[in-house]
C-alpha cells in the first residue's frame, strides 16, 4: 500500500527515485520497494546482512531518514554510477598540461553525474608572462570559459547539464573580474561563483585598511580591502553573485585540518572539501519526531533521534565501501578519512509542530539544541563503529582533538574518541533536500523557512487533458487534519514575511553544531536598501557563520516565485507540467531520460531563408512542430543550403537538435546555447545586429519561430541569457519558467534555483 502523503510526492518517486527496466517497466512496485532496496545494497557490505538490511529499512519507513537522492535512486540498482553526490577537484596546476589534465578529470566525473567545485586562484593571473614561450597569460576567467564550454556537452547521468562551483581567493590579482564575471548573463551559466573570503581580508574591511593582490610573492596593485568588500557586495545585490566563503574560518573549524587545506567547495556549498574530496550526504526527518504536534506538550523526541542518527550513520559509512568512484583519486581520499554530511530537513515544520516562530530568538534556541543532539548522536555512533571495524586511516587522537568541532564537543564525546578512536573524519552537513523533501510529503526543506503553505500546480496528463491539485507544506497538511478550516496561528511564517538578519540567525544558531557547512538561502526583499544588504553579510561573519548566499530579484536572475497566501487562487497564472517529459537535475539525482515523442505522418512547419555574410549561398532552415494538449511545440529540423561546406555540421547539428526537440519539455535552452556559440574568426552584423557566429544566427532563427507560434512568449522571452526573460508579467508574479516541466514554481532554496513542482534544480 502507498505510504505518500501527496500526490506530488508520488510523482517525484516514479519520476526520479523508482527502479525501472530499459523498457519503462517498474521493477519498484511500491515505494516500500525502494526502501527495501536501499537497505539490502547498503547492509551487504555488513557481517549480518539481514540484521542490518531490516534496521536499515526501518530507518527509511515513513521517510524518517532520507539518503540524497543519488543513493535513493542508484543503490541496489546495479547501475555504474556513484552515490556520491558532488567532488571538489585536484589543485589546477598553473601549466597548460596540468590545467587541461584537470579538465579530463572535471569531464570524467561529471559524466557520472557528479557536481564539481574548483579553486581558480592557483592560475596565475591575466597578463604575467609564461615563461618560454613570450607570451601573456590569459588569466583564470579563461580557462573557467573552457571549463563551462565543457560542462555544456556533459550529459550529466542523464541530465543535459551539470554543476560547478568556482572560487577565488580575495586577494587573487583577478579578482574583481571573477566578481563581476556573471553580470554578464550569458557567461559562466554553468558556474556557481564564491569568494574565498580570509580573516585578514575581514579585518582590513572592518579597519578600511589596504589590501594587498597577491600572486606567487608578487604583489600586482594594492586596493582598499572596503573597496573591494563594497564590490563583491554591490554584485550580490545586482546579479545574486558571488557568494562569499570565510575559508580560513573554515579550515581552523576542520576536524582534519592537520592533513588536509580546503579551498573549495561543492555546487551548494554546504561541503568545503580537499582536493578530490567527495560529498556523500543524508537527512533526518526532523518532522517526523515530533510527539503531540501543535499541542502544549509539543518536543522533539530526542530518544528517537539518536536511535535514528546511529542507523543513520552506519548507512552513510556503508556507501563508502558500497559505491563506485568516477576517478581512483576520489576512492582514495573517501577511504582514507570517511567523511559523511549527515544533516536534517523538516526544521521548519518541526518547529512550526513545536509552536515555535522561525527566526525568534525561542526557535534559534531550539534549533541549537536539536543540531547539538544530532551532532553528539553522530560522533558516538561513529566511535561504536570504531570499535568494530576500525578508526578512518588517517586518524591522530592527539590531533584531531586539539581541532575543529571537538574544541566544543561534550567531554564525555571527547574521552569516547581518545580512547576508542572515530569511524568518521567530518560527519555533520546541511544539504540541499529540495527533491527530497517533496518525496517526503513536501517537509518544508533542510533548515530553511517554509517557503509557501500551499499553491496549486497544474498537471498535463498524458491524453492531454488537465488536473490541478493543491500542494500543501507537511505541518501545514497536518494542522488542517487536525484543526480543519481554523486560522493559522501568528508563528506560521515563511520565506516572504522573514526578515534577512532572521534567516541569518538560524543559519548561525544551526552552524555551531555542524561540523561541514550549510546550504541555504537569506531571501532579501527586492527593495531592501544597499547598506542593509551588506549587513546581511557582515552579521553572517560576525555569528560565526562559514559563508553566506543571500538571494534579491534582479534584472539578471529574476524573480524567484513570490506566494502572496491571501490571493485568491484565479489570480494565479495558468502554467502547465508535461509530465510526460522527465525532469532533469544538475546536482544531486541520477536521472534517466523520458521517451523521446512519436513522430505523426505529417507535421506543420516553416522554412526560413539565412543569409550569411561569408557564405555564398543562403542556409534554408526548416522547423516542424507537433501539437500537444492545442499547443504547438518544436519538434524537427533541417538546414539545407548549397554549400557543401556546410553539409557535415548541419547534418549533425539538426539530427541532435531534433534528438532533443523530441524529447519533451522545455527545449528554449537549445536557443539559450546556439546564441552562446562564438567564432574565433568573428562574427557578422545582420540586420544592423552583431551576430557572433552561423551558428548564433540559426539559433536566433530558431528563437524567432519559438515566439511566432507561442512556444515563447515575446522575443527573447523566456530564455535564460535574456534579462529580458526575468521581468515578464503574464498576469502574476511569476519569475522564470521551470526549464523541465514549464511551471512558474522556481525558488532560491539553499543556493539552488529550485521547482516545486517537479523538484528540478540547477545550482546557480
Amino acid at each position: 500500500m502507498s505510504r505518500f502523503a501527496a500526490p506530488i510526492a508520488e510523482q517525484i518517486w516514479d519520476m526520479k527515485y523508482r527502479l525501472k527496466d530499459a523498457d519503462g517497466t517498474p521493477i519498484d512496485v511500491t515505494v516500500e520497494d525502494t526502501w527495501r532496496r536501499i537497505a539490502r545494497d547498503l547492509a551487504r557490505v555488513e557481517a549480518d546482512p539481514d540484521l542490518w538490511e531490516d534496521r536499515f529499512y526501518a530507518a527509511l519507513e515513513d521517510f524518517r531518514y532520507l539518503p540524497a537522492g543519488r543513493i535513493v535512486a542508484g543503490a541496489g540498482t546495479g547501475r555504474s554510477v556513484t552515490l556520491f553526490n558532488c567532488f571538489v577537484m585536484g589543485t589546477i596546476p598553473d601549466s597548460m598540461g596540468g590545467i587541461f589534465d584537470g579538465l579530463k578529470e572535471a569531464a570524467l566525473t561529471m559524466q557520472q553525474g557528479g557536481g564539481i567545485g574548483y579553486d581558480f586562484s592557483t592560475i596565475r593571473p591575466k597578463g604575467a608572462a609564461v615563461s618560454g614561450v613570450a607570451a601573456d597569460a590569459s588569466g583564470p576567467l579563461s580557462f573557467m570559459d573552457v571549463w563551462d564550454a565543457m560542462c555544456r556537452t556533459i550529459m550529466s547521468a542523464g541530465s543535459r547539464r551539470g554543476a560547478m562551483m568556482a572560487t577565488m581567493r580575495c586577494d587573487h590579482p583577478d579578482i574583481e573580474s571573477f566578481i563581476t564575471a556573471k553580470s554578464d548573463p550569458a557567461r559562466l551559466r554553468n558556474f556557481n561563483v564564491s569568494v574565498l573570503v580570509t580573516d585578514p581580508f575581514m579585518e582590513a574591511v572592518k579597519a578600511d585598511g589596504p589590501w594587498d593582490l597577491v600572486f606567487g610573492g608578487k604583489v600586482y596593485r594594492t586596493v582598499q580591502a572596503r573597496d573591494l568588500w563594497n564590490r563583491i557586495m554591490r554584485s550580490t545585490y545586482d546579479y545574486a553573485e558571488p557568494g562569499v566563503i570565510f575559508i580560513d574560518r573554515i579550515n581552523a573549524a576542520n576536524n582534519l585540518n592537520y592533513v588536509e587545506t580546503i579551498a573549495a567547495t561543492n555546487p551548494c556549498g554546504e561541503q568545503p572539501l580537499p582536493p578530490y574530496g567527495a560529498c556523500l550526504l543524508g537527512s533526518i526527518n526532523l518532522a517526523q519526531l515530533v510527539k503531540n504536534p501543535f499541542g502544549e506538550d509539543a518536543t522533539l523526541d530526542e530518544d528517537e533521534l539518536a536511535d535514528l542518527v546511529a542507523t543513520a550513520v552506519r548507512m552513510m559509512d556503508n556507501v563508502v565501501d558500497a559505491s563506485r568512484f568516477p576517478l581512483p583519486q576520489q576512492a582514495a581520499e573517501a577511504q582514507a578519512k570517511r567523511r559523511i554530511g549527515l544533516g536534517v530537513t523538516g526544521l521548519a515544520d518541526a518547529l512550526l509542530m513545536c509552536r515555535l516562530r522561525y527566526g525568534s530568538d525561542a526557535a534559534a534556541r531550539r534549533t541549537e539544541d536539536w543540531l547539538h543532539a544530532v551532532a553528539r548522536a553522530a560522533y558516538l555512533a561513529s566511535v561504536e563503529l570504531a570499535k568494530e571495524k576500525g578508526a578512518f586511516p588517517l586518524f591522530d587522537a592527539e590531533k584531531y582533538l586539539a581541532s575543529g568541532t571537538m574544541q566544543m564537543m561534550d567531554e564525555d564525546v571527547r574521552d569516547a574518541i581518545r580512547t576508542h578512536g572515530i569511524r568518521n573524519a567530518l560527519l555533520t552537513s546541511i544539504a540541499p533536500t529540495g527533491t527530497i523533501s517533496l518525496f517526503a510529503g513536501n517537509v518544508s526543506s533542510g533548515i530553511e523557512p517554509v517557503f509557501a503553505y500551499a499553491y496549486t500546480r497544474k498537471v498535463l496528463q498524458k491524453d492531454g487533458s488537465r488536473t490541478e491539485e493543491e500542494v500543501v507544506d507537511y505541518a501545514v497538511n497536518m494542522w488542517r487534519d487536525r484543526f480543519g478550516d481554523a486560522p493559522l496561528p501568528d508563528y506560521f511564517v515563511n520565506a516572504q514575511t522573514l526578515a534577512p538578519l532572521e534567516h541569518v540567525k538560524m543559519q548561525a544558531a544551526a552552524q555551531k553544531w555542524v561540523d561541514s557547512s550549510i546550504s541555504k538561502t537569506i531571501n532579501c526583499p527586492e527593495d531592501i536598501d544597499f547598506d542593509a544588504f551588506k549587513d546581511v553579510y557582515m552579521a553572517a561573519w560576525d555569528t560565526g557563520c562559514k559563508g553566506c548566499t543571500t538571494y534579491r530579484p534582479n534584472d539578471v536572475t529574476g524573480s524567484v516565485l513570490s506566494v502572496a497566501e491571501e490571493k485568491p487562487a484565479a489570480q494565479a497564472p495558468e502554467v502547465v507540467t508535461d509530465d510526460v517529459a522527465e525532469p532533469m537535475r544538475p546536482h544531486g539525482d541520477v536521472i534517466y531520460m523520458s521517451e523521446p515523442l512519436d513522430r505523426p505522418s505529417a507535421l506543420e512547419g516553416h522554412t526560413y531563408k539565412l543569409k550569411w555574410p561569408d557564405s555564398e549561398h543562403a542556409l534554408y532552415i526548416t522547423i516542424n512542430d507537433i501539437v500537444q494538449a492545442g499547443h504547438r511545440r518544436p519538434f524537427e529540423i533541417f538546414v539545407n543550403s548549397k554549400n557543401m561546406e556546410h553539409f557535415a555540421w548541419t547534418v549533425a547539428l539538426t539530427r541532435m537538435i531534433s534528438a532533443v526537440f523530441r524529447r519533451g519539455g522545455d527545449v528554449s535552452f537549445v536557443v539559450e546555447e546556439l546564441k552562446a556559440v562564438f567564432d574565433p574568426r568573428g562574427g557578422a552584423w545582420v540586420q544592423g545586429k552583431y551576430i557572433p557566429s552561423i551558428l548564433a544566427a540559426i539559433g536566433g532563427v530558431i528563437e524567432q519561430h519559438m515566439v511566432v507560434t507561442g512556444f515563447l512568449s515575446g522575443e527573447g522571452m523566456g530564455l535564460k541569457s535574456d534579462p529580458k526573460a526575468a521581468v515578464v508579467n503574464l498576469g502574476g508574479p511569476r519569475g522564470k519558467a521551470c526549464p523541465s516541466c514549464g511551471q512558474y514554481e522556481m525558488r532560491m532554496i539553499e543556493g539552488c534555483l529550485t521547482c516545486a513542482s517537479c523538484g528540478h534544480s540547477k545550482c546557480g
